[in-house]
Formats: structure tokens, C-alpha cells, sequence
């Protein structure tokens, strides 16, 4: 009589401190349901705004029903990870009772994006606990979702990146009129826009578009209210393109998707929050009407930012494709969105991947993973 082998447990994160909680929410909604359950126990984990984590119910509503966005509550047990990588259980915490064992995890799916999650914080605790993992590793998580930092490593492998400049917080306090000064050498007051943004931030939160230098500062401080660290690029006059990276199966290249373009109806100036996930303003055309050659140089290109941050599992990579034919990078996103309206799983379907054969592969993928330094 033959013995059936144990089903592998998947803990799906999601929620966090970052203003990104909402839309991490309705990925692990998408992600949580495509997940093949006759070979994976789904432990679902959400992490409170406040930082709590909690055992969530499976049949919590992870999705945005008329304009409303979900959150994780907060209440239940209070999960913990040890920091023992012998001992991979998670522990349910009640006050003034014994720490229960959960059981073993065999993987992490840590759908989080923004600070606190998708910038190498929880990457660096899953490998202190010694517990494998979807996605990047701590530096490259931690280097994607600096802006700033993201560029000058492009930079520095010969990469095509637009104009920009940072703008630190003490500079912004002390040096203010000087960086005013930089920015507008951008184009700034010259008839061209430039996009104010927090560095460390995503789904287009915080971002402005400023075509006025009276109107720098309210950006600024906009900006800021996401993050102390802020990003002005120069616009660039060109189509908005994006395209999808997974790490190759064992030691092939890393592939990548066919690109998508992001259409954006109605009378949005940019592809902001709104336009992406509320008024269904946004359409993408996968492929975009560019010649073959186009295509073929933008997937190199994304293969090639993916390694240059030495990233691992997946990445959504964005340009600008510009009018004179030219390719820009704008960012890399090391935990794209994966909502059944987000760009990555429509491009990896378009290419032929499935949303299940993606989970599947994602989450096989970090199995293979080796644990410690790589």
C-alpha cells in the first residue's frame, strides 16, 4: 500500500506598516486562491498596520469591493517565528498561556510590498529563522526598493537610466534652495514636468506630478509623508512599458515575459494609484505594437537589470520606450503586484504561464533555494 507523502505548508504574509497594506492584502487574496491545495497547506499570516502578527482567517475578504480597501484586523492569535533554523515552527503567542507549535514551515511566500516587507527586512528574518522564501534576497530587496540606489547600480553596469535627483532629509531641512536648484536643471519651469516620489515606495504612492516650480515644495513635503528620502525624475517623453523576470529553473538564465503597455484612459495625467486600482481607467496591450527587434532588446534589458541586482525568483521591471526609439529604465519592482488586474500575472499568462503554474513555479523555486549565503 503505497503511502502518501505530506503536502508541502506555504505561509502566505501579507499586509504590513507600509502604505502599500491594502493592495498586499488583495495580492495574497489572488495568491492564496490559485494556490494548487491538493500539494500545499496555506497558512495564512497578515501583519497588523501596527506590526502584529496574526493567525488570519482563510475566508477573509481580500479584495477592493466599491472603492473600499481591505486590512488585516489585527485581532487573533499573535504568530512569531523562532530564530532557530533547526526548528522552523511557527508559535501562536495568547497572553498568559504556553506558546503553542504551529508546525513546520516548508516556505515563505512574503507578499508584501513596500518598507518593512518588500525592502529585505523580512528577507533578513526568514534567513536568520533559517526558513526559505519567494523572491529576492536581502540586498537585492533592499537595493530595489531604494530608487535611488536602484539607479546608481544600473548606473554603474552601463544600464540606460533618465535624469533624476535625490533628496535626503537633511538636505530637504537644511540645503533646501540648493536641491530647488537641481531639480529645476532638470527642466523644471522650462514647459517640462518632472515626478516627485518617495524613494522608498510603491503602487504609486505619494507621487506627483509637478509641470510648476511653485508647486516643488507641496510635492516634496507629499512625498515625504511616505518617506524622508524623496526621488525627483526628469519626465521622459515616451510610452510606459513593463516587463515580467523569473529566475530560470536550476542554473538556465533568468526569462523574461512578453512586455506589457500600460494604457491609461480618460483624463489621468499618469499612472497613478487611482488609475490603477480604482476606476479601471488602465488597460494593457501584451505585446505592445513595437517592432519585433523593440521587444526582443527590452527583454534583454529587463534579464539584465534583474542580474545586475543579483535578484532572485521574480521581478517586474518598467521603462520608457522614447519617441527617437530609445529604451529608459525607470524601476524594478522585487514583489510586483499580483492582483488578478496586475500587469505581472497578465504578461506570464500572455507568455504562456498560467496565474497556477506561476504560484506553483515561484513557490518550487524557493524550494530548490539552498539556505544561508548564495
Amino acid at each position: 500500500m503505497s503511502q502518501v507523502s505530506p503536502k508541502l505548508r506555504v505561509a502566505v504574509v501579507f499586509g504590513g506598516r507600509s502604505s502599500e497594506h491594502a493592495i498586499s492584502c488583495v495580492t495574497a487574496g489572488a495568491v492564496m486562491a490559485a494556490i494548487d491545495r491538493d500539494r500545499y497547506d496555506v497558512v495564512p499570516i497578515g501583519i497588523a498596520r501596527d506590526g502584529r502578527w496574526v493567525l488570519a482567517p482563510e475566508d477573509q475578504r481580500l479584495a477592493i469591493v466599491d472603492g473600499r480597501l481591505p486590512e488585516v484586523s489585527g485581532s487573533g492569535a499573535a504568530l512569531a517565528l523562532p530564530f532557530d533554523p533547526d526548528a522552523r515552527g511557527l508559535l501562536a503567542i495568547e497572553p498568559g498561556a504556553v506558546p503553542a507549535t504551529l508546525g513546520e514551515v516548508d516556505v515563505v511566500l512574503p507578499l508584501l510590498h513596500g518598507p518593512y516587507g518588500e525592502d529585505g527586512t523580512i528577507q533578513g528574518m526568514l534567513d536568520l529563522a533559517g526558513v526559505r522564501y519567494v523572491g529576492a534576497g536581502v540586498l537585492a530587496s533592499a537595493v530595489g526598493m531604494d530608487k535611488g540606489f536602484m539607479k546608481l547600480v544600473w548606473q554603474a553596469c552601463g544600464l540606460p537610466v533618465g535624469p533624476y535627483v535625490l533628496i535626503g532629509d537633511r538636505e530637504w531641512r537644511r540645503e533646501r534652495k540648493r536641491k530647488i536648484d537641481e531639480v529645476k536643471e532638470l527642466g523644471l519651469g522650462d514647459g517640462r514636468a518632472v515626478f516627485v516620489k518617495p524613494a522608498r515606495a510603491g503602487s504609486s504612492m505619494g507621487i506627483s506630478r509637478v509641470t510648476e516650480e511653485s508647486a516643488l515644495e507641496a510635492a516634496v513635503d507629499a512625498a515625504r509623508e511616505h518617506d524622508p528620502k524623496v526621488i525627483v525624475e526628469a519626465g521622459i517623453d515616451g510610452r510606459e512599458i513593463e516587463c515580467g523576470v523569473l529566475q530560470g529553473v536550476g542554473d538556465e538564465a533568468p526569462e523574461a515575459s512578453l512586455p506589457a503597455e500600460v494604457l491609461i484612459a480618460g483624463e489621468h495625467a499618469f499612472y497613478d494609484f487611482e488609475t490603477k486600482y480604482l476606476d479601471g481607467s488602465t488597460s494593457m496591450a501584451i505585446p505592445p505594437s513595437l517592432p519585433s527587434a523593440a521587444i526582443e532588446e527590452a527583454r534583454r534589458l529587463a534579464v539584465k537589470a534583474f542580474e545586475s541586482l543579483d535578484c532572485e525568483g521574480l521581478a517586474r521591471v518598467d521603462f520608457f520606450y522614447t519617441t527617437d526609439g530609445r529604451w529608459i529604465l525607470n524601476e524594478i519592482n522585487t514583489m510586483p503586484g499580483f492582483t488578478p488586474a496586475s500587469a505581472f500575472p497578465q504578461m506570464w499568462a500572455a507568455s504562456g504561464l498560467s496565474y497556477g503554474d506561476l504560484v506553483d513555479r515561484l513557490i518550487q523555486t524557493a524550494l530548490r533555494r539552498p539556505i544561508g549565503l548564495r
